[in-house]
């Protein structure tokens, strides 16, 4: 089995992990572990470590108010390797008794991007999905996502099959884009696929956002991605988000893939558990990038009861570790006649039981990155439209105005029910409302001012 191996070495190593242009190995970082073949390829990647924001917390728990520190003599370090499946319960046990600066083995899961299971043709086509979200008064009043950087995190994007679906400029920072060791190609060249369609419906609303292409899917090492691709992903993100200057602060994450079976996770209650676990590595990185200014934006998955995937494993609750993470916005899917599809999971979600938080628009004809005529399909829809509303709306109100955490509230609140008054696990608030968000945070500006 692949794992992703927790330690706490010297601070001058932690140190070296950290600093950005040093390209600390598997074999500084953790030497030899025995039973465990390294990955070599993959680069240590630091992980903060929780701090009670009161000086009465506890320091054990994440059920409270916490800070993520990435100092030195805090932050512990990721390293990737393998297992044996018939030593992996014994190892997984051994490992932290016989090293003192082993914290931890975690499961490293195949991911996911989250197509529909649907077979039915488009309903409405992706201008009706901009005239729902209010898109071109947005960019009329210059809420068009310029300045706004939006990583598409999935499975690579072909900016000129967006560009003539679109039928505008598609915006790719090359150099700030990442992907995956052995991962070949040009960031905006890959072949038309499932990121091609995520980076064209996040543009509906944001036309003028910089992408950021981080094709995680692509990993050499599965026909999907592993978990620790995107903890490396995550890791680049935060480098990214530091260098951004901190009064302008404006990254959006969106995410179209997630864990549908727990055939390659720890089983819940496991500590190297991924899927209920707060505490594993990658959730905890999330709630770091999110406290540090990042919205961050999951897919909620489809496997709804009423047309489930037929890769979803989960017999109850399956939204899972990040995609149901209190720190993000999990997206539900509806049609564009405002009716819940299908195939959109319901909650509660296994780390926050109000999951998905919104639902937003899918099953429309759009950029037929899935062949012609064929809809933009899916939660994995859902989700960059969403984050596209989301990084609309940072054009002019960053992380520094609004938190991600009060931006997320705040689309709670403006979102339009569908079901019963307040939150349910169909459609979570409701369906998102971009105009309306803005017109709160007008008021909020004029009267601060």
């Amino acid at each position: 089995m692949r794992v992703l191996i927790q330690l706490r070495p010297a601070p001058d190593v932690v140190a070296a992990v950290i600093e950005p242009g040093v390209r600390a190995t598997a074999a500084d970082v953790a030497g030899r572990l025995p039973g465990v073949v390294l990955d070599q390829a993959f680069a240590p990647v630091a992980v903060p470590r929780p701090v009670p924001a009161s000086a009465y917390g506890d320091p054990l728990s994440l059920n409270q108010r916490v800070e993520f520190s990435y100092a030195p003599q805090d932050a512990a370090v990721l390293v990737r390797g393998e297992i044996a499946d018939d030593e992996l319960s014994t190892r997984s046990v051994l490992l932290p008794s016989a090293r003192r600066d082993v914290a931890g083995v975690f499961a490293d899961p195949v991911i996911h991007s989250t197509p529909t299971c649907g077979g039915d043709g488009p309903v409405g086509h992706w201008q009706d999905v901009a005239r729902l979200l209010g898109a071109p008064e947005m960019t009329v009043e210059g809420h068009d996502g310029s300045g706004v950087t939006l990583a598409i995190v999935d499975s690579g994007i072909n900016a000129a099959h967006v560009q003539a679906h679109l039928g505008r400029e598609v915006i790719i920072d090359t150099e700030r884009s990442w992907s995956p060791p052995g991962v070949g190609g040009t960031p905006g060249e890959y072949p038309v696929a499932h990121g091609t369609m995520c980076a064209f419906d996040a543009l509906i609303a944001a036309p003028r956002a910089t992408l950021l292409d981080i094709p995680v899917l692509l990993s050499p090492h599965n026909v999907a991605g592993l978990l620790s691709d995107a903890v490396a992903a995550y890791a680049h993100l935060r480098t990214v988000l530091e260098a951004m200057p901190a009064g302008s602060r404006s990254l959006v994450i969106s995410n179209s893939w997630g864990l549908f079976s727990p055939g390659q996770d720890f089983p819940p209650g496991h500590p190297g558990n991924y899927s209920d676990n707060l505490a594993h590595p990658f959730n905890l990185i999330v709630a770091s990038l999110d406290q540090a200014g990042a919205d961050i934006v999951f897919s909620a998955g489809n496997c709804g009861r009423e047309c489930p995937d037929r890769r979803c494993g989960f017999p109850d609750r399956p939204i899972t570790g990040a995609n149901s993470h209190p720190r993000v916005l999990s997206v539900g899917g509806v049609d564009t006649g405002l009716e819940r599809v299908g195939y959109s999971s319901q909650g509660p979600g296994r780390l926050s039981d109000r999951k998905p938080d919104i639902c937003a628009y899918t099953h429309f004809a759009g950029s037929e990155a899935n062949g012609p005529g064929t809809p933009d399909t899916g939660t994995s829809a859902a989700c960059p439209v969403a984050a596209g509303a989301v990084a609309a709306i940072r054009t002019r109100h960053p992380a520094t105005e609004i938190s991600p955490a009060q931006l997320r509230t705040l689309l709670h609140r403006t979102a339009e029910d569908r079901s019963t008054l307040g939150f349910d696990h169909d459609y979570g608030y409701g369906v998102i409302n971009p105009p309306a968000v803005l017109e709160s945070l007008g008021r909020h500006t004029r009267h601060a001012a």
